[in-house]
C-alpha cells in the first residue's frame, strides 16, 4: 500500500480534456442505451432470447479483432488520424437503425457501428497517458471513468424514456457521434509521441510486454469484468427484470443506472483511493464487490433490493477500470501505448462479446426454464468471483 497524498490540478478547461470526455461518453454509449430495450426488441421482430442477446454480440464483436489494430495505426499514424473516422463510422451506422430495417438488418448496422466504437475508448485512455503522468494521470483517469459512470447512468434511463416513444428512437440518439466528431476535428490536439521503431520491432515489443505475467493478470480481469457486467447484468438480469418481475423498459433502464451512478461516485474518488492501495488490490476489491452483488440478486426477491445490489457491482466497477487503465497506460512507454490499450480493450470487448450469448445459450440449453438458468448462473459467477477476489486481496496484502 501507499500513503503519499498531494493536491493535484485538474484541466477541466482544456480542450483536449474535454475531447477526451466526449470520446468516453460515446464509446460507452453503444450498450447501455439500448440494453433496457431487449425484452421489447423480441416482439417487435419475433424473435428469442439468444436473438436478442445478439444485438449486443454484433455490436461488440468487432472490438474483439480491431482494437489492437486500431491501437497499432494510432501508434504509427496518429491518434487524430484514428479516432476522428471512428466517431463518423458510430453515428452513421447507429443512426441508420432508426430507419427501421429488417432484423438482419439491424444486426448488419450494429456491426459497423461497433467498429466505430470499438476504437473510441481506447484512444480516449491512450490520450490520458499521452498528456499526463504521475498522480495527475490517476486523477484524470478516475475524472473520466466518473464521466463515463455518470453518463452511462442516464442512458439506460433515457433509453427506456426515448422507447417510450417508439422502439427505433433510442438508435436515433446515436448521431449524437457526428456532434462530437465535427468538434474534435477542431479541438482535438495530438501528442508529441517519441519516433516509433521499424515494424518488425515494434511488433515485437508489443508482443513482448502483451504476454508479461502481469500483463496477462490484466487480460484476464478485463474480460471477466465485461463478460460479468454484459452478460450476467445487462442481458440476463434485463431478461429476469421483465419476465419474473414484469418491468418495462423504463423501470428496468431505472435499475440499470444504479450500476452507473455507484461507479461514478466512487471513479470520482480513485485519485484518492490511490494513495492508499495498489491497482491490483483494487482490481481484486473489485471482484469482491462483483460477487457480493451476483449473490444478493441471486437472493433477492424485489426489484428494490435489487437495485441496491446493482450498486455494489457499480462500486467494483468504479475501482476496477480506472485500475486497469492505469495499470496498462503504465506499463509501456508512449510509443507503445495505444498498442497495449487496443489489446486490453480487445479483452473488453471479447467479455462484452461472450457474456451475453454464454449467459443466454447456457439457460436456454441447459435448463427447461431459462429463468432457472439464469438464476443458477448468477450463483455460480457470484460465488466464484468473491472467493477468487478475496483470496487474491489477502494474498496481495501480506506480500506488501
Amino acid at each position: 500500500m501507499t500513503s503519499s497524498r498531494a493536491r493535484v490540478d485538474i484541466p477541466w478547461t482544456s480542450a483536449t480534456f474535454q475531447s477526451v470526455l466526449a470520446c468516453s461518453l460515446i464509446g460507452v454509449m453503444g450498450v447501455p442505451l439500448i440494453s433496457p430495450l431487449l425484452p421489447d426488441l423480441r416482439a417487435v421482430f419475433g424473435i428469442s432470447d439468444a436473438q436478442a442477446g445478439l444485438v449486443i454480440t454484433a455490436y461488440t464483436l468487432p472490438g474483439v479483432f480491431l482494437t489492437p489494430f486500431i491501437g497499432l495505426l494510432s501508434d504509427r499514424l496518429g491518434r487524430r488520424t484514428v479516432v476522428l473516422p471512428l466517431l463518423f463510422l458510430f453515428g452513421l451506422a447507429g443512426g441508420g437503425i432508426a430507419l427501421e430495417p429488417s432484423f438482419r438488418g439491424v444486426l448488419a448496422l450494429r456491426f459497423l457501428q461497433g467498429v466505430g466504437g470499438s476504437g473510441l475508448m481506447v484512444l480516449a485512455i491512450t490520450l490520458i497517458g499521452d498528456f499526463y503522468d504521475g498522480e495527475r494521470r490517476n486523477t484524470v483517469m478516475g475524472i473520466n471513468g466518473s464521466a463515463i459512470g455518470i453518463g452511462a447512468a442516464a442512458y439506460p434511463l433515457l433509453g427506456g424514456a426515448l422507447a417510450a416513444m417508439h422502439w427505433n428512437v433510442p438508435f436515433a440518439f446515436f448521431g449524437l457521434s457526428l456532434a462530437v466528431g465535427a468538434i474534435a476535428l477542431f479541438t482535438l490536439e495530438e501528442p508529441e509521441i517519441e519516433d516509433t521503431p521499424a515494424m518488425r520491432t515494434y511488433v515485437s515489443r508489443v508482443v513482448s510486454a502483451v504476454l508479461v505475467p502481469r500483463a496477462l493478470g490484466l487480460w484476464a480481469a478485463a474480460f471477466l469484468t465485461f463478460f460479468l457486467f454484459y452478460g450476467g447484468v445487462l442481458t440476463a438480469l434485463s431478461l429476469l427484470l421483465s419476465d419474473v418481475h414484469g418491468l418495462s423498459a423504463g423501470q428496468i433502464g431505472a435499475l440499470f443506472s444504479m450500476v452507473s451512478i455507484a461507479n461514478a461516485s466512487i471513479a470520482s474518488q480513485y485519485g484518492r483511493i490511490s494513495h492508499r492501495f495498489e491497482p491490483q488490490e483494487l482490481v481484486a476489491l473489485g471482484f469482491v464487490g462483483f460477487g457480493v452483488s451476483l449473490l444478493g440478486i441471486w437472493a433477492a426477491p424485489t426489484p428494490i433490493l435489487i437495485s441496491a445490489m446493482l450498486l455494489c457491482f457499480g462500486l467494483g466497477f468504479g475501482l476496477v477500470m480506472p485500475s486497469l487503465n492505469t495499470s496498462v497506460t503504465s506499463l509501456v512507454s508512449g510509443e507503445l501505448r495505444a498498442s497495449m490499450m487496443g489489446v486490453l480493450t480487445s479483452m473488453l470487448w471479447l467479455g462484452q462479446t461472450v457474456g451475453p450469448v454464454a449467459f443466454t445459450s447456457v439457460a436456454s440449453a441447459a435448463f427447461d426454464d431459462p429463468v432457472r438458468g439464469y438464476r443458477l448462473l448468477l450463483l455460480f459467477w457470484g460465488t466464484a468471483t468473491l472467493v477468487s477476489g478475496g483470496l487474491v486481496f489477502l494474498a496481495l496484502v501480506r506480500r506488501n
